[in-house]
């Protein structure tokens, strides 16, 4: 069934606005709901002209605003798949505060649900992330287990999961779960990127990598990413359908990340490495993704980590002048 009216939740942040783009591209009615905690309104100024998309300032765990929503965009059946973003993706705020990623990673994903059931929604995309997987030296795929988060959000996100397969058993009708690399783009409002980017606007002449500059990861460029959604909601049949996202086989080192932020925005500026391959608590250091499952199903990403890079780092730079 080809869903033709969606609820986004976190539909002003990141990766959210992008989708909320492309799904009103594609024809479709889109209501979107952000706390604007992260989000901003500026992202979505494309679309917030559009006769087709309706948005609300709201908190999911506020459940008697999102309940008067959702009373009027989803009478009569009329929406039929909840894409849910919503959720905290500072990490290193879950760290300092594990109430962080309870509140806005779990409890989200919790009311998401509890509102699905009471609305008969029946079918949810959800966006996970390689953080369930803990500190693994081995290619991530979709069947290792069991599982060990080292992260509130990696472990929250997990706990999302298991919601979501729990609730298929009674009432949902079909889940996608995506399990993110590190995404990057335009509109970012977070990652080593944008935080470089800012640390370089304080100070032109110098940046601080947190760590040695060693810790290599897949980094993926969110239209990508919403290609790769996009095709599995479409051909991804499965009740449960689970799938790793990101490049193949490619990964980027947080020194050449630096270097290549340095060179387009603060040419000349020193790069000031830290001690140890850890970023911070609950990084993990070193990750890559078999996207096996992504490939027999029929798709695959064309640019590599170090492309997707590149890219990101002109786009968010473009946006800070």
């Amino acid at each position: 069934m080809k869903a033709t009216h969606c609820l986004v939740t976190g539909a002003a942040g990141f990766i959210g606005s992008h989708l909320v783009d492309r799904l009103l591209a594609q024809g479709l009615t889109v209501v979107g709901i952000d706390n604007l905690k992260l989000g901003r309104r500026d992202n979505l100024m494309a679309a917030l002209g559009q006769p087709h998309f309706r948005f609300f300032e709201a908190d999911f765990n506020d459940l008697a605003a999102c309940r008067r929503i959702l009373s009027s965009e989803a009478a009569g059946g009329r929406l039929d798949l909840v894409w849910h973003l919503a959720a905290n993706s500072d990490i290193r705020a879950g760290v300092s505060d594990p109430d962080v990623d309870l509140r806005d990673t779990f409890l989200t994903t919790h009311n998401t649900l509890r509102l699905m059931r009471e609305f008969g929604i029946p079918r949810i995309a959800f966006a996970s992330t390689s953080a369930i997987y803990g500190q693994l030296d081995r290619p991530l795929t979709e069947d290792i287990g069991p599982l060990f988060p080292i992260s509130n959000y990696g472990a929250m996100k997990l706990a999302s999961e298991a919601a979501i397969s729990a609730a298929l058993e009674s009432y949902l009708a079909q889940a996608w779960i995506f399990r993110f690399p590190n995404v990057i783009g335009g509109r970012a409002t977070h990652g080593a990127i944008y935080d470089f980017v800012q640390k370089l606007k304080r100070n032109p002449a110098e940046l601080e990598v947190l760590g040695d500059g060693t810790q290599e990861k897949p980094y993926f460029h969110v239209s990508e990413l919403l290609d790769a959604m996009l095709f599995i909601v479409s051909n991804a049949t499965e009740k449960l359908n689970v799938f790793n996202l990101g490049t193949t086989g490619s990964t980027t080192t947080v020194r050449r990340l630096a270097e290549t932020v340095v060179a387009h925005f603060a040419p000349g500026a020193k790069i000031r490495y830290g001690t140890g391959n850890k970023g911070w608590v609950g990084d993990v250091p070193k990750f890559n993704y078999s996207i096996e499952r992504l490939r027999r199903l029929g798709w695959s990403p064309n640019l590599t980590s170090d492309e997707a890079l590149v890219r990101s780092v002109a786009e968010i730079v473009h946006e800070s002048r």
